[in-house]
């Protein structure tokens, strides 16, 4: 169905906005309610059945719909205060109110027909569990078809509320378009249990083996990114048989702690520790977005919102600082160095929170890597910027390279699982 309204056209069949025909980036929740709104533009569309269409099942807070609704309204041209295309009903819901030209015809009844289908997901991802040597319970996604792609546990991280989030979306998306993509959960993060009595990269690297054991993956390109670097590269010292290939993004050698320690740095540190501390599980998030505008300082301060209540909901404070502290203390320059499995390095040329000059320690330390410089200031890659469909041409690229018969994971018989 195309709606046309302005200079804007909606065309649910397709996927695409287009104002002034020209195509616009429009995050996937924000698509949705837009046309959901305009499918139901006779009525008065309450604010939990909106909830209920765009995030299902999905716990998602009051101020997360509040955002969409103004994202919504600044693609098409509209804003809180002329509400020319989408009127805030107060104590109800939302209005549609703009004039619609409808391209094909409307179902019998027109304007009141039912509620119309939104565009299925493409993915759906089925969430297991497993245990570790230690005792520690770990959930793991797999999402998509096709061979094995597994993605190292990096800092913070929640399988099922960044399903949903703008932040990590098109990770999933993308990094699936031809794999199974394997992502868990870091012990006490998300669905992991979250009272872990080691935290630290061996712990880390037994988390690692305890998934791809549990799926019964022989042989399987591995990806790192940011602190999932270091795990990774330390896996495939371990297990070179098993890693067909091994992919690091905004990756490192040595944490911070580990690589620099001035007074200077030593000041940084602990004022980073500090905003964790104190603010990591308050309501107000203007402590969280410290670290959301270094991961993405070039983002929509919105994104910078989602980033920061998707911290909130991983882990508590204290689980957040002991993995931030041991993500400080990393150093795998010598397993780095012992590495003989085909590497790709993909790096933001600019980015702040893992400096450039780390990705080029990693190409210098493992014998035949690649790097690829990626123009971002970014450390996580917005969708919208074209590095990320750089790093994808370049991953598919390498992944397309790779020999291994290695089919698409399946778990074991007898193996304990639960999906979500």
């Amino acid at each position: 169905m195309r709606y046309a309204f302005g200079d804007v056209v909606l065309d649910t069949d397709r996927y695409l906005l287009e104002r002034g025909g020209e195509p616009q980036h429009v995050q996937p929740q924000v698509f949705d309610v837009l046309s959901h709104l305009v499918a139901n533009r006779s009525r008065v569309v309450p604010k939990t059945e909106l909830l209920d269409t765009v995030w299902g099942d999905r716990f998602v807070s009051d101020s997360t719909l509040t955002s969409r609704i103004k994202a919504a309204r600044r693609v098409v041209g509209d804003d809180g205060i002329g509400q020319t295309v989408i009127k805030t009903v107060h104590g109800r819901g939302y209005r549609w109110v703009a004039d619609v030209k409808i391209s094909a015809a409307e179902p019998a009844g027109g304007s009141s027909a039912p509620v119309a289908e939104l565009p299925k997901r493409r993915l759906e991802q089925r969430i297991r569990f497993c245990r570790t040597p230690d005792g520690e319970r770990l959930a793991y996604a797999t999402v998509g078809e096709g061979p094995p792609l597994v993605r190292a546990a990096h800092w913070i991280t929640h399988l099922d509320y960044e399903w949903a989030s703008p932040v990590w979306q098109h990770w999933m998306e993308g990094l699936s378009r031809h794999h199974t993509l394997i992502r868990y959960d870091e012990r006490g993060c998300g669905l992991s249990d979250h009272d872990p009595y080691d935290v630290s990269l061996e712990s880390f690297v037994r988390d690692l083996e305890a998934v791809v054991d549990d799926l019964g993956l022989e042989r399987f390109p591995l990806m790192g990114l940011s602190q999932g670097g270091p795990v990774a590269i330390e896996y495939a010292r371990r297990h070179p048989e098993r890693v067909s290939r091994l992919v690091l993004v905004g990756a490192f050698v040595k944490g911070r702690r580990a690589r620099s320690y001035t007074p200077e740095h030593a000041r940084e540190f602990e004022m980073q520790r500090e905003l964790i501390r104190l603010g990591w599980g308050r309501d107000e998030h203007s402590f969280r977005l410290y670290f959301s505008s270094v991961f993405m300082p070039d983002a929509d301060p919105e994104l910078w919102t989602d980033f920061a209540e998707l911290m909130r909901r991983t882990a508590s404070a204290e689980n957040a600082l002991r993995l931030f502290d041991a993500c400080l203390d990393m150093d795998v320059s010598e397993a780095a160095r012992s590495l003989d499995v085909p590497t790709l390095i993909l790096h933001a040329r600019d980015d702040l929170r893992i400096p450039f000059e780390q990705g080029v320690a990693l190409a210098s330390l493992i014998a035949g890597s690649r790097l690829v410089p990626l123009d971002s200031r970014n450390h996580l890659l917005r969708q919208d910027e074209p590095a990320w469909e750089h790093l994808l041409t370049e991953l598919e690229a390498f992944l397309a390279e790779d020999e291994s018969t290695t089919g698409p994971p399946a778990v074991h018989e007898g193996s304990t699982t639960s999906e979500a």
